[in-house]
């Protein structure tokens, strides 16, 4: 016998440290962290594109951990964080940022009314990383074509505010409103066509029998889009919201608007967000969509 008890004639076998060093340099399954993640989303949506006041990419979470499931939202809120949690998501990606402000307290609440820091507080309890992509979102070439697709617009392929660096990015779609049977589209068949597509009657400035032959399209707030709309001739102004008085002097200077609802025009945008993921590598059924659209409600239909 040798001098461990294994007989001399004995095929010496390999070792468990050579078994485990093998198996160690075993080719790995490609992993997608967090960072990798951001870094993707950011190549489709750069923070350059977005405004100054912005939040762009990732507010909460490590980048090093490795994605497990993405959900996509419009909001942060901790209701969504929970929500995202509940289904394997370790990221919630957003349009809306989680907070614009730095929060300056933080507590276990179910809003930042009630507290600043309460989706801070709610992602770091579920564990839950927050990333979103707003105005750089609102400006791509990927966010220009939902409106005018969804109403059957014709986009030009022109902004009524394109960004300084690029002609090619910009608010406000300047689209080509197609005729109606032959005849031209009028504001009341076109706002018909966005309660339709929406569910939700829109708010409506304007005769519903004027002629629309030129439409520019804004998700969100309109903003100064309204007045560059007027400057670019169009007929109507199609946005998610507007002020009053704003929407009031746009529509007596003779550009009729049609106000869809903040979120009602920016939800579709969720579904841009959950390609974007999947073109960055997550698969398909690690993603999950989170329905935000009966946040508010309408009256008529309740008796008193």
């Amino acid at each position: 016998m040798g001098l461990f008890g294994r007989s001399e004639k004995t095929a010496p076998k390999k070792d468990a440290l050579s078994k485990r060093g093998e198996a160690h340099l075993a080719p790995r399954p490609a992993t997608l962290t967090i960072g990798d993640l951001e870094r993707a989303l950011l190549k489709a949506f750069p923070a350059e594109d977005a405004e100054s006041w912005d939040r762009t990419g990732l507010l909460v979470g490590e980048r090093s951990l490795e994605v497990t499931r993405v959900a996509v939202a419009l909001d942060a809120t901790p209701a969504s964080i929970a929500e995202a949690a509940q289904a394997g998501a370790n990221v919630l990606l957003t349009h809306h940022p989680a907070y614009l402000a730095a929060p300056d307290a933080f507590a276990p609440e179910p809003s930042a009314a009630l507290s600043p820091g309460a989706n801070v507080w709610a992602a770091i309890r579920n564990r839950v990383a927050l990333m979103d992509f707003h105005t750089a979102l609102d400006v791509s070439p990927a966010a220009a074509r939902v409106l005018p697709g969804m109403l059957g617009l014709k986009f030009t392929g022109k902004f009524a505010e394109p960004l300084a660096s690029t002609r090619r990015k910009g608010y406000g779609q300047l689209c080509e409103v197609p005729d109606n049977d032959g005849a031209p589209e009028t504001l009341a068949r076109l706002a018909a066509r966005c309660t339709a597509v929406f569910g939700r009657a829109p708010r409506v400035w304007g005769d519903g029998e004027r002629e629309v032959r030129r439409a520019v399209t804004a998700t969100g707030s309109a903003g100064p889009t309204g007045r560059a709309a007027l400057a670019a001739g169009a007929d109507v102004l199609i946005c998610g919201e507007v002020k009053y008085h704003e929407a009031l002097d746009l529509s007596l200077a003779g550009l009729s608007v049609i106000e869809l609802g903040h979120d009602a025009s920016e939800l579709p945008l969720v579904a841009v967000l959950a390609e974007a993921a999947a073109a960055a590598g997550v698969p398909g059924d690690d993603i999950i969509v989170l329905d935000q659209s009966e946040n508010w409600w309408y009256p008529e239909a309740v008796r008193v």
